[in-house]
């Protein structure tokens, strides 16, 4: 009876140092299957669209500024620059009569309509004592997530297209319109490199941006 208790123990002290053996090993293996499977694995587009959609609104919206009240003419603000002609050709603005350097611009009730009935337009008193305004043209919008490339398992590479969004001001900036076409070579171009006219309709615009995932998870890398 003796013997038989005393083997019993002794197989129940084998026991144990086998089950944790076999616990580590299976721990092991779970832990290894984890790292190899996050490593295999592929950023979805589900997960990558609203990364690169904060991206583009990040950038904020193309814009035209412009001034009413008694302008100066400057280096910085021109009242008969091609964006002043553009509105006061829409019956937006009434452009004056020189005085010396200074030009009196004012917005007209049309002007006042239109700006009331778009989103986002900003007014602020100027130092100088004219009103200045910012007037969203169009937005950034994702059209489509075309491939992604995983570098490692930290770091991906995103291949997408965006186009512009417009605004109802943004469709009188439009390069391509008949607006922005009426006027000369010279002011078409400025009105392109200095006050926000492009070809807003044109082809999407393809980009491949780098992401990286952190503690925070995936996001737009630095560098």
């Amino acid at each position: 009876m003796f013997e038989q208790e005393m083997e019993m123990e002794e197989r129940r002290g084998s026991f144990v140092p086998l089950l944790l053996i076999i616990c580590l090993i299976v721990s092991f293996v779970t832990v290894a299957t984890y790292f190899v499977l996050q490593s295999r694995r592929v950023l979805t587009t589900q997960e990558t669209s609203p990364i690169i959609t904060a991206a583009l609104e990040s950038e904020g919206p193309a814009m035209v500024h412009f001034h009413t009240g008694i302008i100066k003419a400057s280096v910085e603000e021109k009242p008969h620059d091609p964006h002043y002609r553009l509105l006061e050709k829409m019956g937006f603005l009434k452009i004056g009569k020189d005085v010396g350097y200074k030009t009196p611009v004012s917005l007209t009730p049309k002007g006042e309509a239109f700006l009331k009935q778009l989103a986002g337009v900003k007014e602020e008193k100027d130092k100088d004592g004219t009103e200045a305004y910012s007037v969203p043209l169009a937005r950034r919008r994702l059209v489509e997530i075309s491939k992604i490339t995983m570098v490692n398992p930290n770091r991906a590479l995103v291949n997408y297209s965006w186009k512009w969004d417009t605004t109802a001001a943004g469709e009188l900036f439009d390069a391509a319109g008949a607006t922005v076409k009426g006027f000369n070579t010279w002011d078409r171009s400025t009105l392109i490199s200095k006050y926000g006219a492009a070809f807003y309709h044109g082809e999407p615009t393809k980009v491949t941006l780098a992401l990286t995932k952190g503690d925070n998870g995936w996001q737009v890398a630095s560098e």
